[in-house]
């Protein structure tokens, strides 16, 4: 990134606010400011001030009146950064207004190609007659305010809004080519801006530029910012996954792939169909990264993004209608849901006893329980998770949002019902009757059990319980949350 916090210094202007307004007054302004026009382009600037007068009492383009300070504070500072930075092209002048900064860089840089972006009609009706005024060339107006939806490709954009740089760069997201530049005409204190769009869109974008600088040898301090751009359009990368997977388009809730997909949100269809949807930004991609072979596909409806470029070629792009993308997403995520192969879960005997550890036996009937407590088996590094025949299905769509995305790095097991648990096992119940557990010796290899809700452990293992000591005033802890004091209080002795 180039940083310069220098300020160049121009020579004082010579023009002065009591000077004669007109053409060479406005070329000393400029020539003092080290740009040097020619003589169509004065006549050009000219001519553009004068519209520029002529139509603000009706259009309020600028609240600057005073001759000398419109061309310094307004065609100067235009045109300023062409000095500073490499301007690209086409370059779009995002939220134009009067035309500024793209109507003076035009002029002095005629080869570049402009859009002026600006979405008030009259605003527009008036760029549209300086263009034809001036007689520019290569210019063109794009009469709409500028979100993520635009599509239309440009290699830069410069702007002179208000706005925060993170607004700009999620603003232009549809139509800032991969390389492109962002560069912002900023005041001088804008180091917060800077460090959020940084980390808000790491990876995405980056830093490149950033410039301190005056009009002239004014008080009117600049800053000149220019980010990046690393990847590529949602429509590019949209047509460059087109190519790698199959895509299917679903538009009836009679298709039979959907009537695949409404089944795993429970229980029973995940047990069927052998598969299971996942959401949420940070659980989808881990998935992908780590167990790309369990990926089947990537669900998406409208301009939602197109499945990631390192995603296995196999797995297929299903583009859902909105309706049908909300019947699957549970939890409003607005975001690619994963259809995922679940892996077998090996059988637990109870003949085979408990390895080296802790083994946690579940029979939480809730699925966010389930999900919750995985997530502490994993925090805690546990043995296993026993899952009995009493359980939700560790993969139900609550339970792995619950777990966080740790479910694929637990070990599972399917054991049988809590009935069917052999007393003599080695196995330290969660019961309020139960000897306080910091009083406890945990042997080396032991099972954990945490009681139905509500109806908690059966009454042979409560002889042998452990409980967490709590106020009095309150009767019991969730069953998750009491597995995850428990396991907290056994790993802080295993060290």
């Amino acid at each position: 990134m180039k940083k310069d916090h220098r300020k160049p210094s121009f020579p004082t202007p010579t023009a002065r606010a009591g000077d004669s307004p007109g053409p060479q007054t406005l070329a000393a302004i400029f020539a003092d400011c080290g740009v040097t026009l020619s003589q169509r382009q004065i006549e050009q600037l000219w001519l553009y001030h004068g519209l520029l007068r002529s139509h603000n009492p009706e259009l309020n383009l600028t609240r600057i009146h005073n001759f000398a300070n419109m061309v310094l504070k307004l065609y100067v500072d235009s045109v300023l950064p062409a000095q500073l930075t490499a301007l690209p092209s086409p370059l779009m002048d995002l939220g134009s207004g009067p035309g500024m900064p793209g109507i003076p860089l035009k002029i002095v840089r005629p080869e570049l190609e402009l859009v002026l972006a600006e979405g008030r009609a009259k605003r527009v009706a008036f760029l549209r007659e300086v263009i034809d005024k001036l007689g520019l060339a290569g210019i063109s107006v794009v009469d709409r305010n500028i979100s993520a939806t635009y599509t239309q490709p440009v290699a830069g954009v410069i702007t002179r809004a208000v706005e925060t740089i993170d607004q700009t760069l999620e603003r232009i997201q549809g139509c800032l080519a991969q390389d492109g530049r962002v560069i912002f005409m900023k005041g001088p204190g804008c180091e917060p801006e800077i460090e959020q769009a940084g980390r808000q869109f790491e990876g995405r974008f980056a830093l490149v530029e950033d410039r301190a600088y005056r009009l002239g040898q004014t008080a009117n301090e600049r800053r000149l910012v220019v980010f990046q751009r690393l990847d590529a359009p949602p429509a590019v990368l949209a047509s460059r996954a087109a190519r790698r997977h199959r895509v299917i388009e679903i538009a009836s809730e009679t298709n039979s792939r959907f009537k695949s997909l409404k089944k795993v949100l429970g229980g029973r269809g995940i047990k069927k169909e052998g598969q299971a949807l996942l959401a949420g930004g940070k659980p989808v991609a881990e998935m992908l990264a780590a167990y790309p072979e369990r990926c089947l596909a990537w669900i998406t409806s409208g301009d939602q993004p197109a499945p990631p470029a390192d995603a296995p070629a196999e797995m297929q792009w299903l583009q859902l209608t909105d309706a049908l993308f909300q019947s699957l997403d549970l939890f409003g995520t607005h975001a690619p849901l994963l259809c995922i192969q679940v892996p077998a879960i090996d059988p637990w005997s109870p003949q085979e006893g408990f390895p080296q550890g802790c083994s946690l036996l579940a029979p939480f009937q809730d699925p966010e329980n389930i999900g919750a407590v995985i997530r502490s088996a994993a925090a805690f590094g546990v043995a296993q998770v026993i899952l009995l025949s009493e359980s939700a299905h560790p993969y139900h769509p609550k339970a792995l949002r619950a777990a966080g995305g740790t479910t694929a790095h637990v070990r599972l097991r399917q054991g049988p019902a809590l009935a069917e648990l052999p007393r003599q096992l080695a196995i330290f119940a969660l019961s309020a009757d139960g000897q306080p557990i910091d009083q406890v010796d945990f042997p080396k290899a032991f099972g954990l059990l945490v009681g139905l809700e509500g109806e908690g452990v059966p009454e042979v293992f409560r002889a042998a319980a452990v409980r967490i000591p709590m106020a009095p005033a309150v009767e019991s802890l969730n069953a998750a949350s009491a597995a995850a004091v428990a396991l907290y209080e056994w790993r802080r002795r295993e060290g």
